[in-house]
């Protein structure tokens, strides 16, 4: 996707609500996220972070409000917000039994690549991983840092502008979480927005934007720094302690 038919943002959320009955999931939530930004939603388990992904992602419709990806209503023309969108989800979503290129090329055809660009765009996406050398594999023989990194390369195929990263790192070792950070870091210079939803508070340190997410409301959002400094905290961890209540995980 280029900056031509994408423009600079990337992701805008107005005043977003979701219930499920009577139990409200996210109350009003409003955000913006422009071309090569990594923002970090950091907040507690609970705190609405999955619902807002589901939402992002088109598998529920908000109740109100609205939510647009490179200026396409994710509710009105849902194929062209999506075409704009990369996922790795929670929950792993290969499947094992296939090799790790024929899970890429699934990934490829759903978005129309044809065969000569899906096999240029999976070199090059497995390179970027580090996994070239694994492409025949099947996914079952991965370690678990590896299938992440198979995700994400699966994501990168049809070389989206927006990057949804849903707790990614959960299960993975420091090393390898450390690892998948950096890669997913490094995608801002390619103009990819990022948003990385966690419940770590470490990795949204190095973020550019930090927002706060607590029982379904954005409790403060800016730098981490500025975050920090207007808690009158030491740290982002003691800031995000004190806006949350003390609730961590």
């Amino acid at each position: 996707m280029t900056d031509v038919e994408c423009g600079p943002l990337r992701l805008k959320l107005e005043h977003v609500h979701k219930s499920y009955g009577t139990r409200p999931a996210l109350c009003g939530v409003s955000l913006k996220l422009a071309r090569g930004e990594f923002v970090a939603l950091l907040g507690p388990n609970g705190a609405g972070k999955s619902t807002l992904f589901q939402l992002l992602t088109g598998l529920f419709n908000a109740d109100a409000g609205r939510i647009e990806v490179c200026g396409h209503d994710i509710r009105s023309n849902p194929v062209a917000a999506l075409a704009h969108l990369g996922v790795v989800f929670q929950q792993p979503t290969l499947d094992p039994d296939l090799s790790v290129a024929a899970n890429l090329r699934f990934h490829a055809r759903l978005h129309g690549l044809g065969r000569a660009r899906a096999a240029a765009r999976i070199a090059t996406v497995l390179a970027g991983v580090g996994l070239t050398s694994r492409v025949g594999d099947p996914v079952r023989e991965l370690s678990g840092g590896n299938r992440r990194k198979v995700e994400l390369a699966r994501a990168l195929v049809h070389e989206p502008a927006l990057l949804l990263m849903d707790e990614a790192t959960v299960g993975l070792d420091p090393a390898s979480r450390r690892q998948l950070l950096d890669e997913v870091l490094a995608l801002r210079a390619s103009g990819v927005g990022v948003l990385w939803a966690t419940h770590l508070v470490d990795e949204a340190e190095e973020a550019d934007r930090v927002i706060v997410l607590h029982q379904g409301r954005v409790l403060a959002h800016g730098t981490p720094r500025a975050l920090t400094e207007a808690a009158g905290a030491a740290t982002l961890a003691d800031a995000f302690l004190a806006m949350t209540g003390g609730v961590y995980a």
